[in-house]
C-alpha cells in the first residue's frame, strides 16, 4: 500500500506539476519519476513484500507459482487502496495551487485499439522484466530494481503520447476516480489490458524460465 502511494503520488505528481506530457523534457521527466519511484521502492519495500505495486506484477507473479491466490488477493486491495491515498494527497495538492489535472490515463477518440495493444504489449515486457529479474534461478537478481525502474522508464517514453501509460491498474484507478468524466469512462481499458499483459507474461516465462 504505503509503495503504491509513493509510486502514484511522484509519478502522477510529475505529470500533473508538468502541465502533462506537453514537450519531450516533460516526456522524459515523467518517465524517470515513474521509473525511479519503482526502483527506489523495490530496494526499500522489496525485502517485505517484493515491492508489486501493480496488480498486473501480482498476477504474474502468482500465475507464475511464487505466491497463493489470497495472498494475491490481499496485495491487489492494498495496491488499489495505495494508488487511492496517492491520488488523494496529490489532488489535496494540486487542487491548492488552482491545477485540476489528476494524473490520469486517457487515450484519444477513435484509438481503443492502438490503446489497449499499448497497454497489454507493454505491461507484458514490463512484468516479464520482473518475473525474469527476480527469478530465483538468476544471477543478476541484486540488480532487479535497477533493472524495473530503467524497464519502466522505457515503458514510458514510448507510451506516454498514446495513453499516459498505466500498464498499473492501480495507478489507474486512483488518479481517473477525481477525474471523473472520460478518464473514468476508460478506465476499464487501463483495467483490463495491464491484466492480459500480465497473465501473458507469466505464460511466456513459465515457458523459457531456467528449469522449466
Amino acid at each position: 500500500m504505503i509503495g503504491t502511494m509513493i509510486l502514484v503520488l511522484i509519478g502522477c505528481g510529475s505529470a500533473v506539476m508538468n502541465g502533462g506530457a506537453t514537450s519531450v523534457a516533460a516526456v522524459l521527466t515523467i518517465a524517470m519519476a515513474f521509473g525511479l519511484s519503482v526502483l527506489t521502492m523495490v530496494y526499500t519495500i522489496g525485502s517485505i513484500s517484493g515491492c508489486h505495486i501493480n496488480p498486473a506484477i501480482t498476477l504474474g507473479v502468482w500465475l507464475s507459482g511464487r505466491m497463493t491466490g489470497k495472498e494475491a488477493a490481499g496485495y491487489m486491495m492494498a495496491q488499489v487502496i495505495g494508488g487511492v491515498i496517492g491520488s488523494t494527497i496529490l489532488y489535496f495538492i494540486a487542487s491548492n495551487m488552482g491545477l485540476s489535472a489528476t494524473g490520469a490515463n486517457q487515450f484519444a477518440a477513435g484509438e481503443l485499439s492502438a490503446a489497449f495493444m499499448v497497454e497489454t504489449i507493454f505491461t507484458f515486457i514490463f512484468v516479464l522484466v520482473v518475473l525474469g529479474s527476480t527469478d530465483k534461478g538468476s544471477s543478476t537478481t541484486p540488480f532487479a530494481g535497477l533493472a524495473i525502474g530503467l524497464a519502466l522508464v522505457m515503458i514510458h517514453i514510448v507510451s506516454i503520447p498514446i495513453t499516459g501509460t498505466s500498464v498499473n491498474p492501480a495507478r489507474s484507478i486512483g488518479p481517473a476516480l477525481f477525474a471523473g468524466g472520460v478518464a473514468l469512462s476508460q478506465l476499464w481499458v487501463f483495467i483490463t489490458a495491464p491484466f492480459v499483459g500480465g497473465a501473458l507474461a507469466a505464460a511466456v516465462w513459465n515457458i523459457i524460465a531456467p528449469g522449466k
